[in-house]
């Protein structure tokens, strides 16, 4: 399956795994970039920073098997495998994102508009009954059955 039928099959997982991936480059540009306050907002920009190596793995399963990892780190990481817990993880992410306004109102706020985004795209996928479905290029069932 090719990347422009991956998203004509109206699966709505499928957006939310490439919605997945635009957040991890947020989360990890955003993260830096607002690493530099003066302020709590340091601590909320580390947040995104951990967020966004946390979504790469859940992402791109294909680095469960090539990166060295713990036993305990992929057992977390496995327990996102549906639509629904992936709808979670993102929210709590995205709500954590959304908090950083209280100290002060910085370009995270972008980073928790993406992560909402693709909560809404797996909690769709979910109430419409729809498999989850990762995509072929970025490591799907296809290609990480071809490296064991």
């Amino acid at each position: 399956m090719t990347l422009a039928e991956e998203f004509k099959s109206r699966n709505f997982s499928i957006y939310g795994q490439w919605t997945g991936v635009l957040c991890i480059i947020l989360c990890f540009a955003l993260g830096i970039a607002n690493i530099f306050h003066a302020n709590v907002v340091i601590a909320f920009s580390i947040v995104c920073l951990v967020c966004a190596f946390v979504i790469i793995f859940i992402e791109i399963p294909l680095l469960l098997r090539i990166c060295p990892t713990s036993p305990k780190f992929d057992i977390f990481i496995r327990k996102f495998g549906s639509n629904y817990m992936r709808a979670a993880i993102y929210l709590v992410m995205s709500i954590v994102q959304w908090v950083s306004i209280w100290a002060k109102a910085t370009s995270l706020i972008v980073a928790a508009i993406f992560l909402l985004i693709a909560s809404v795209f797996y909690a769709l996928a979910g109430f419409k009954g729809q498999q989850f479905q990762g995509s072929k290029t970025l490591g799907g069932q296809g290609v990480a059955q071809m490296i064991i």
